[in-house]
């Protein structure tokens, strides 16, 4: 999709992704070896009584799934900045779904600009675990 075809306030569902406890604790272990994450009995003696999903590990789960829908398919040029913020933990066997807002288009040249969009990641409970904001840089009609 051109950045032309992008607009502003266009949303995007992604689709539920389950955390599975395997992968996020060979996730943590390999990328985020702290105890929250991959240390049980240490977990069990915090607040939150068990072990945590790293943060990136909950957003990638969902990106990986927002990038299977391939929106900007040969368009996309390349990313230019990503922030993530965090709310509330995730755990195993959450369910996680990703709703995308286009929040911001800017056009840099003849030939490209950049599209923001702002990714909201929802537990099974439909609370708030995360919101990313990604730019990404993505060819315009010529």
């Amino acid at each position: 999709m051109y950045l032309d075809d992008i607009k502003i306030n266009m949303k995007i569902d992604i689709p539920s992704v389950v955390i599975d406890k395997k992968q996020m604790m060979e996730f943590s272990q390999t990328y985020n070896p702290i105890p929250i994450h991959c240390d049980e009995e240490y977990a069990r003696n915090t607040k939150f009584g068990r072990v945590l999903a790293s943060g990136y590990m909950s957003f990638m789960a969902v990106w990986a799934k927002f990038m299977e829908n391939d929106i900007f398919g040969d368009e996309l040029i390349a990313g230019k900045s990503s922030k993530i913020e965090w709310f509330r933990p995730v755990f195993a066997q959450d369910i996680l779904t990703g709703r995308v807002t286009v929040t911001n288009i800017t056009r840099r040249n003849d030939y490209n600009g950049i599209a923001e969009i702002t990714i909201d990641v929802y537990n099974q409970d439909d609370e708030l675990v995360l919101t990313n904001v990604t730019e990404s840089i993505v060819k315009y009609k010529s």
